[in-house]
């Protein structure tokens, strides 16, 4: 588990293809990595990788060929900038939100403008993610926790401070960077609670006719 809260930027050092997986050589020099061990969990941009070896200042890990399709990951190139955070412990502050690093889906950025000392980004997201964002609801992107602050169909707005900017990979952001999208644990769960056995086309329509009843008052028995 993770928290969305950057800790460090990172750059590829390298990445070997292997057959359908590929194995990643990250400089992690800005991160504390003293009390790490190999076999240990570090999120780069948002994906959950096991850091299998520490070099120099660094760590490599292999990247499945489900990650890489799933993911903004395979994109990325020898020194591309990423997104570095290590797993949570029970001491680490929680100054984002409950992250597991399993990526939903990858966004696309298609506004980004400048607000005042901020940034507002605009992502499109695929279709089937919709429906886990809301207004001032959690979303985790590249591995930064951020709030929504906008809601339109199939995609979402959200502001950049600063000190974001500043301290992860969003400052090199444009129109159609490709980014890894991860949504509320919460949202996923209360689906899944809500729609129990039910699946298949009938599963938004249930959705939406038990949240009306328990508005009411009246929870389906």
């Amino acid at each position: 588990m993770f928290t969305g809260i950057v800790q460090a930027v990172g750059k590829v050092e390298a990445i070997e293809v292997q057959g359908e997986d590929a194995c990643m050589t990250v400089d992690a020099a800005g991160l504390d990595l003293g009390g790490h061990r190999g076999g240990e969990s570090i999120a780069v941009n948002g994906v959950c990788l096991t850091a299998r070896d520490h070099v120099d200042g660094g760590f490599i890990a292999d990247v499945s060929r489900e990650t890489l399709s799933r993911t903004a990951l395979g994109q990325l190139g020898t020194g591309d900038p990423v997104n570095l955070e290590p797993a949570l412990t029970l001491s680490t502050p929680l100054g984002g939100h409950l992250v597991s690093g399993h990526v939903d889906g990858v966004g696309e950025v298609v506004v980004c403008e400048p607000v005042e000392r901020s940034v507002r980004l605009r992502l499109r997201v695929p279709a089937e993610l919709a429906r886990y964002i809301a207004v001032k609801g959690s979303i985790c992107v590249d591995g930064v926790s951020l709030t929504v602050n906008a809601v339109e169909d199939a995609a979402f707005e959200v502001n950049i401070v600063p000190h974001t900017l500043e301290a992860t990979i969003m400052k090199g952001y444009e129109v159609g960077t490709w980014v890894n999208l991860e949504v509320d644990l919460v949202a996923r769960y209360l689906e899944r609670l809500l729609l129990g056995t039910a699946a298949g086309s009938e599963a938004e329509a249930l959705i939406r006719e038990r949240l009306a009843a328990y508005s009411l008052g009246h929870p389906e028995r």
